[in-house]
């Protein structure tokens, strides 16, 4: 029986198996290793939103806290944008595994089709479209919020949820759902990632891949069994304003990248730190002290 805790390091977070300290990286942080040129910018634009629209309040800031405190509210708009996002899609995941587990009445109606449980304003959204995902699709709950691991390639992560969906296949092999598990349909397993960030990002396929193609899953209370085989994956994409259920590439081509991956954290993380030696020779400028310079001390 695995005791898993998570630990962050270095800005990278690591699963630590309390019995053997088997330490390994997280998935996320591997997939941090892509490289992201566009966050230059984006951090660049919000700083200056930040300053157009906050023009007033940095204009008093720098009247009572100088110009420090202003260069430091400014560099912070970044975080403090991530932050805010991280918040809610933390709270949105909480309230989906509620919901999925079928805890309360968060999707039940009353007469007037309105919900019976109420949620802070902010997570309403979700919550209504969630709820609509979960009376479109109908799809059965296995396993949610459990940790995948790979012994063989070092890795671990903790995935949303694992779903059996029904689907019909049409003439030309494309499927649909079918929320009614009606006798034309049969179901497929799917491991499944919630996601609330504006848009849905390729390396999305990167983070399922390595969840599907661990060795074992290990639920909260520590158990562990081999990770099953899927069907296939998707990507729940909700925003404040709609939904989508998509398919998502987990293939061994895609995984392969994922592995790539996984060695440029080991380089990043280790390797790089032991390549270069103690210099063999080096200049001595800087080092001699001319007669004027102890005469000036």
């Amino acid at each position: 029986m695995a005791n898993v805790k998570t630990v962050q390091r270095g800005g990278s977070r690591f699963y630590v198996d309390q019995e053997t300290r088997v330490t390994v990286p997280g998935v996320t942080s591997t997939i941090g290793m892509l490289p992201k040129p566009f966050l230059r910018f984006w951090g660049q634009k919000l700083v200056a939103e930040a300053a157009v629209n906050s023009f007033a309040f940095l204009s008093q800031m720098i009247a009572t806290a100088g110009e420090g405190a202003a260069v430091d509210y400014l560099k912070g708009a970044p975080n403090r944008y991530t932050k805010l996002r991280a918040n809610i899609g933390s709270d949105a995941h909480d309230m989906f595994e509620r919901m999925i587990r079928g805890e309360g009445r968060l999707t039940e109606r009353d007469a007037f089709g309105q919900f019976l449980v109420r949620v802070h304003p902010d997570m309403e959204p979700y919550r209504r479209g969630f709820a609509e995902f979960l009376d479109a699709v109908n799809p059965e709950l296995v396993r949610a919020e459990d940790i995948a691991w790979s012994d063989i390639h070092q890795y671990a992560g903790s995935f949303d949820a694992i779903l059996r969906v029904w689907v019909i296949e049409g003439p030309d092999g494309k499927l649909t759902i079918d929320p009614t598990h009606g006798p034309g349909s049969h179901p497929v397993l799917l491991i499944v990632d919630w996601k609330t960030s504006k848009d849905t990002y390729p390396d999305v396929a990167l983070q399922m891949s390595a969840y599907a193609h661990a060795d074992k899953l290990i639920d909260s209370d520590g158990n562990e069994e081999p990770m099953p085989e899927f069907d296939g994956a998707a990507v729940l994409h909700i925003t404040p304003e709609q939904w989508a259920f998509k398919p998502v590439d987990i293939s061994v081509e895609v995984f392969d990248f994922f592995l790539a991956l996984r060695k440029v954290f080991d380089w990043d993380r280790t390797k790089s730190k032991t390549v270069l030696g103690k210099p063999l020779s080096a200049s001595q400028y800087g080092k001699l002290v001319t007669g004027t310079q102890r005469r000036g001390k």
